[in-house]
């Protein structure tokens, strides 16, 4: 323990009455802060580059209030899971309906995103953050034990592990959903994309993939040159909520993703273990408090790049294995690394 694992501020109260504490990380060019509520990296800042790289609130009541998971760590399963029915070894499982009613979503209602994690390690570039997600909440078996790392090191590299456990055999699949905005303006359709995926995850009109991996050539969802994030389908915008698959299972960390902003020279590249990533433009984003800087949230202000295991990969043969089972150990490494011109 170090004499800075005690500098943390306390930056409000959930409805609880618990502490939610801030603490700082700095390295490789990077500032960020992180709350203890849903292990948010609350704010992200990149030497030479004024603006926040990041969605988020200024003020704790605001992420309750109007978060969309903003810089949040979603789990124990994050994304969808169709109708919220999963089989496991044979038994059948009912999750929480928590989206419309008709869909589980992100782990349910008061996920792990939603509750107060604790703060375990802090140093000057680096804090760790636990949390138990307990038997039977949201109707997920097992008591499942998730931790967090967040590192800044390096030429503006922001690592992200998370290791979970548990004591049953259930489903895990932790992601980090940060909204990432690499200028600063209202929107970010002026950023340019690369996604190194050759398939993509249909979905169907609840957003649960249909089962097929369909490629992605010759359609909307071809990413594999750089290319502009706003795309037209006929005359209609493209609005993209879907999984962009690299693999069939975990493999070795590999580059997956690469964004930039023309505006700023701000670049993003993302690495990761993970066999796929949600790909969200935040089209449905309505904020109506301001973020950051006094920044306004609305359609398109930033996009989600969430490094995972394929949606209702459950209940579709031949996508990843999202079973986690007493004795192994899930680690799900992520970097991202901002360069600007």
């Amino acid at each position: 323990m170090t004499e800075n694992t005690l500098q943390r501020e306390v930056f409000g109260t959930t409805a609880d009455g618990d502490t939610v504490y801030r603490v700082k990380i700095v390295g490789g060019g990077l500032t960020a802060h992180v709350i203890s509520w849903g292990a948010v990296i609350q704010d992200l800042r990149l030497e030479g580059h004024q603006p926040a790289l990041l969605l988020g609130f200024d003020n704790f009541p605001d992420y309750p209030a109007h978060s969309s998971y903003f810089g949040a760590t979603p789990g124990r399963c994050a994304n969808r899971i169709g109708a919220g029915r999963f089989a496991l070894d044979g038994k059948q499982y009912q999750l929480e309906l928590n989206e419309k009613g008709v869909t589980h979503l992100h782990g349910g209602k008061d996920n792990i995103a939603k509750r107060n994690w604790t703060i375990v390690e802090h140093d000057t570039d680096r804090v760790v953050l636990k949390i138990v997600d307990p038997d039977g909440r949201a109707g997920y078996p097992g008591n499942c034990t998730i931790q967090a790392t967040y590192r800044v090191h390096g030429n503006g590299e922001l690592s992200v592990t998370y290791e979970s456990t548990t004591d049953q055999p259930t489903l895990a699949n932790i992601c980090q959903h940060a909204y990432f905005n690499l200028d600063g303006r209202d929107d970010t359709l002026g950023h340019d994309i690369m996604i190194a995926a050759d398939h993509y995850t249909p979905t169907d009109d609840k957003q649960v993939p249909t089962g097929e991996i369909r490629p992605v050539e010759g359609t909307v969802f071809d990413f594999r040159e750089m290319s502009p994030m706003k795309r037209f389908e006929g005359s209609e915008q493209a609005l993209y909520d879907h999984n962009f698959c690299f693999s069939s299972e975990r493999t070795a960390k590999r580059s997956v993703v690469l964004a930039r902003s023309v505006n700023s020279g701000v670049s993003l590249e993302v690495r990761t273990t993970e066999p796929g990533v949600q790909f969200y433009t935040a089209f449905k984003l309505n904020v109506p408090v301001p973020g950051h800087d006094g920044q306004k949230i609305g359609p398109f202000a930033g996009f989600c790049l969430e490094t995972q295991v394929w949606p209702d990969a459950i209940n579709h043969e031949g996508f990843p294995d999202a079973v986690l089972r007493p004795g192994e150990v899930l680690r799900q490494e992520t970097d991202y690394i901002f360069t600007k011109n």
